[in-house]
C-alpha cells in the first residue's frame, strides 16, 4: 500500500523546444512539447513538493517570453485540483535554481525549503564573475537566490551537503554535484517505507533527466543513457547520475519521473483540465480519491 500520494502538475509549456535542447548531440531532431510541471507529494501529516515553478512577473516573466513558454498558470490554481492550497505546503525540495523550478517559492508562506549547499553557493560565486560568465547563468533569476538566503532567517531554509536520508519518512535526497548544475539533487520516496530493499521506489529527477532518451537512449539504440543537454558541470556526472538513480528503481525506466517529459501522461493515469495542462497520477494512498478519474 503507497504511503504517499503523488502526482505531477503541469502548470505551463513550451510547445515547440529543440530536441537538441533536451537530449545532448541530437541535432536537426526537430522540435517537440516541453511540459513545465512541479511534484505534489502527500502524505503522512505533511504536503511536499519538488520544485515549484517560476513566479510569472519580472525576470520569471522575461525568461518565459525568451523561451517561449506559454499557459503559465498560478500554484493556487494548480495545486487545486488536488485539493491543496498554497497555505498548506510544508515542505519543498528545490532540485536545482533555474527559475522555472525556484521562481515560485514565494508564494509557500508556511513551507521549509531543502537545497544543496553547493546549488546556493556556487551560484552566488558564478553571478559574481562578471559579463564574461554570462553563459553560466543564462536560467538564473538572482532574486531567487536572495529569497532563498532570505528564508533562512525565518527559520525555513535546510541547508543539504549531500545525500541524506529520511528527511522526511520514507523520503531521500540525493546530490548530484556538478551535473546539470553546480548542486542539483534528486529526491527518492520509499513508498513501501521500506528502506535499502524497497520495492516501490520513485525517483524525481528535476533536469537531471528531461525525458526517456536520457534514460535509455534512442528506440533502436544500446539502451544507454543519453545526458540531457544542459550541463553546468560534465556530461560523465550526468550520465553516473542517471545510472545512480535508475539502480535506485531496480533499473526500471518507468520510476524515474522526468517532469519535462511529455510522454509521462502516457505512462501513468493523467487527465487533461480544462486549460489544456496535464495531470498525472502516481500513487494514491489509502484513503485518498483519485485527481484523474
Amino acid at each position: 500500500m503507497s504511503e504517499y500520494s503523488i502526482w505531477v502538475l503541469e502548470y505551463a509549456y513550451v510547445p515547440n523546444f529543440p530536441v537538441s535542447g533536451i537530449i545532448y548531440g541530437a541535432h536537426n531532431q526537430g522540435h517537440r512539447k516541453l511540459p513545465y510541471g512541479y511534484v505534489l507529494i502527500k502524505g503522512k501529516g505533511r504536503v511536499a513538493m519538488v520544485d515549484v515553478g517560476f513566479n510569472n512577473k519580472d525576470m520569471g516573466a522575461t525568461f518565459a517570453s525568451t523561451y517561449g513558454v506559454q499557459n503559465w498558470h498560478s500554484p493556487r490554481e494548480i495545486l487545486a485540483q488536488c485539493d491543496v492550497t498554497p497555505e498548506q505546503v510544508t515542505d519543498i525540495f528545490i532540485t536545482h535554481a533555474h527559475f522555472d523550478h525556484i521562481g515560485g517559492t514565494g508564494e509557500f508562506p508556511n513551507a521549509r525549503y531543502y537545497i544543496q549547499e553547493q546549488e546556493l553557493s556556487k551560484w552566488i560565486w558564478a553571478l559574481s564573475l562578471g559579463s564574461k560568465y554570462n553563459a553560466l547563468t543564462v536560467a538564473i533569476d538572482p532574486a531567487d537566490i536572495i529569497r532563498m538566503v532570505n528564508s533562512a532567517k525565518g527559520g525555513r531554509l535546510v541547508i543539504v551537503d549531500g545525500d541524506r536520508e529520511d528527511v522526511l519518512p520514507g523520503i531521500d535526497v540525493h546530490a548530484a554535484l556538478d551535473s546539470h548544475t553546480w548542486g542539483c539533487m534528486f529526491v527518492r520516496v520509499r513508498n513501501d517505507g521500506k528502506k535499502a530493499d524497497s520495492a516501490d521506489s520513485y525517483v524525481f529527477a528535476g533536469d537531471l533527466v528531461y525525458c526517456q532518451e536520457n534514460l535509455r537512449g534512442f528506440d533502436g539504440g544500446d539502451g544507454a543513457p543519453i545526458p540531457v543537454g544542459l550541463a553546468t558541470g560534465s556530461h560523465y556526472n550526468l550520465i553516473a547520475t542517471t545510472n545512480r538513480m535508475l539502480s535506485l528503481v531496480g533499473d526500471d525506466t518507468r520510476r524515474v519521473i522526468p517532469v519535462h517529459e511529455d510522454r509521462l501522461k502516457d505512462m501513468y493515469p493523467s487527465r487533461l483540465n480544462k486549460d489544456g495542462l496535464n495531470v498525472i497520477e502516481i500513487a494514491l494512498a489509502k484513503g485518498e480519491r483519485s485527481r484523474v478519474n
